[in-house]
């Protein structure tokens, strides 16, 4: 690991690895660039550097004159991804999200990828006065600040815990107050469609309390085309370092696709990206975007298969909208088939597991898709459900008719 600075500023920036890619961290509020210490380790990806950095007034810049806003945010971090001079993915949590993607949108010929962990909207979040005013004025105020990391997270290590409120700690209260401002007011370009053109991924803590799933899908993944959005168990607002290996393999899944693209643009995992955005959007059309004309579906919650771009199309986004929560765990890829691992609840908070396998003809779209529900009592449960939702659109005799 070595120490670096952009010139002419005091923004300092630490590289870990080598390699032809770079991994850009930007943390969030009350935090510092250790902040991504745990998860950092955890990648398996090879051949990628990982590079953090502190914002203005935050971690070892506590005395670093203002502005504290997404700007200044973005300049600066922009100023260490071009000092850098690589191709890039950017990862920010909360605030810093919106900082990412203001770096990523910027630099549109060197953004390989987005990565935002339970993040804030750009546009801010607009809590009303009285709300807002419990995070401004949290400076310097130790019981307060575990407060609030207590109570929206899930499995905060102890340690980590500790450390991290020492460094909320240290903030100077005007500092503070100012970055409580930046992330509620938000950025004008919050209100527009994102220009990020690249893979975007949502990882949101299943147990967060503050970027809930309707924030996600109502104000934060529509506004990008290309978007997979998923949900951590056993995760608060810290999903990063609450479960951070889970958040690696997420992290690793995005950059097998990113890597895989540029070595070989037929031959990468846009099938399987396909596939979960369309989940994200739950969206009969996103479905359809994926498949060939002549797709076949078989699912162990079909009598027999669906097969046309229109009848399965229909199916899938009926289907995708009757879970309540679905996220995708593993991933794997071998030649023209996918295989991905996946965990759900419907029904009132019924659990249900599965694999999908997806077969991709040489343009990468979808085939042939098999769908394996577990267990059999949901199984059925959930074919049911879908012939009754599509009565009159597909026969109901592809379904179990108990």
């Amino acid at each position: 690991m070595k120490t670096e600075r952009v010139a002419n500023t005091d923004v300092r920036y630490r590289r870990t690895g080598d390699g032809d890619l770079a991994m850009v961290f930007v943390h969030g509020f009350l935090d510092d660039q250790y902040a991504w210490d745990r998860l950092i380790p955890q990648l398996a990806t090879p051949g990628i550097e990982c590079v953090t950095l502190d914002l203005a007034g935050c971690g070892d810049r506590t005395a670093a004159d203002g502005p504290y806003d997404y700007d200044r945010f973005a300049a600066e971090a922009g100023a260490v991804v071009d000092a850098l001079g690589k191709p890039f993915v950017i990862v920010g949590h909360s605030m810093g999200a919106a900082v990412a993607e203001l770096v990523a949108v910027q630099r549109p010929d060197r953004a390989r990828g987005l990565v935002l962990v339970t993040p804030v909207p750009l546009a801010g979040v607009h809590l009303p006065d009285e709300m807002i005013e419990q995070f401004r004025s949290l400076g310097g105020d130790e019981a307060g600040q575990r407060g609030v990391r207590e109570n929206l997270s899930a499995a905060f290590p102890p340690a980590e815990l500790d450390r991290l409120v020492a460094t909320g700690t240290r903030l100077r209260p005007e500092v503070l107050r100012a970055l409580a401002e930046c992330w509620n007011t938000g950025h004008p370009q919050g209100e527009e469609p994102s220009t990020c053109s690249g893979p975007v991924l949502i990882v949101r803590g299943a147990g967060d309390g503050f970027v809930t799933e309707s924030m996600v899908d109502d104000a934060i993944a529509p506004r990008f085309t290309d978007v997979t959005a998923v949900a951590v168990a056993e995760a608060g607002h810290w999903a990063h370092i609450e479960q951070a290996a889970e958040v690696a393999g997420h992290l690793d899944r995005l950059l097998a696709g990113v890597l895989g693209s540029e070595a070989a643009p037929v031959a990468d995992t846009t099938a399987p990206r396909g596939w979960t955005n369309a989940f994200a959007q739950k969206s009969a059309t996103a479905f359809g975007e994926a498949f060939t004309e002549d797709v076949a579906l078989e699912a162990s919650v079909l009598i027999r298969p669906v097969e046309g771009r229109d009848q399965v199309k229909k199916v899938m986004g009926t289907a995708s909208a009757i879970y309540e929560s679905l996220r995708f765990t593993r991933e794997a890829v071998d030649g023209p088939r996918s295989y991905l691992e996946w965990e759900a609840t419907a029904f009132g908070g019924l659990p249900i597991e599965g694999v999908t396998i997806l077969t991709r003809n040489a343009d990468g779209q979808i085939l042939r898709a098999a769908i394996h529900h577990r267990p059999l009592g949901a199984a059925l449960r959930f074919s049911t459900e879908l012939r009754d939702r599509l009565a009159g659109e597909i026969d109901s005799d592809h379904f179990h008719q108990g």
